[in-house]
């Protein structure tokens, strides 16, 4: 069962919603009487419940487009965010070579720090600090002896990030990075869980702990 608040940015939507709601409750409370309030909250309770009981119900099934690739190339799309310029990253791409050629494409989404600059389309220091990271990351797999390219995602949400990748990227396979559970919040929203029910290639999961390896996640 999908649950509807398991997800920060789902719990913010809910808040935001109760009050919008609370507000025509608290109106038509004191201009008309509480039984006028009293009603549009039984009004508001059922439409609300009914949209969780939807929600718990699940997605309805969905597969991702991918490219049709015309050769023999092995292609890999890897997806990460800050964990992008992680040691375990670049060893887990390793592992995934095959006899041949290969080719790599990195997609770093462009995450916003809060959910307020994301509605203010505050996006432009998130935009320039996963190009930074992306950079790295790529010059560190191309001096590792990969052929790898990139770019940064142009939507935030990762599971979309990868969708819009596999149109133009005929990947064989998908590498998900991410922070170790406890601090991940692309685990939380269940990035990795969508990305194997939704695609139609596999999904690996590698998790990186940049404290563990000392690594600085976006370096001046």
């Amino acid at each position: 069962m999908h649950n509807p608040l398991r997800s920060e940015a789902e719990m913010f939507r809910v808040v935001v919603v109760v009050g919008v709601a609370a507000i025509p409750v608290i109106v038509l409370g004191l201009a008309i009487g509480p039984a006028a309030g009293a009603i549009v909250l039984g009004v508001e309770l059922g439409i609300g419940i009914g949209l969780i009981w939807r929600d718990t119900r699940g997605r309805e099934p969905h597969v991702a487009e991918v490219a049709d690739a015309p050769d023999s190339v092995h292609r890999i799309l890897v997806v990460a965010n800050e964990t992008v310029v992680g040691r375990a990253l670049l060893d887990e791409i390793k592992r995934h070579q095959k006899g041949g050629r290969n080719e790599i494409f990195v997609v770093v989404p462009a995450m916003t720090s809060s959910r307020l600059e994301l509605l203010a389309s505050d996006v432009d220091g998130a935009i320039d600090e996963a190009r930074r990271r992306l950079d790295r990351s790529l010059a560190a797999m191309r001096a590792a002896g990969l052929n790898a390219s990139g770019q940064v995602g142009d939507h935030h949400d990762p599971n979309a990030a990868i969708e819009d990748a596999l149109r133009e990227f005929a990947a064989d396979e998908v590498i998900i990075s991410t922070h170790p559970p406890e601090r991940s919040k692309w685990l939380e929203q269940g990035v990795v869980d969508r990305a194997e029910e939704d695609l139609p290639v596999p999904v690996t999961h590698v998790v990186v702990d940049l404290e563990a390896e000392g690594v600085a996640a976006d370096p001046a």
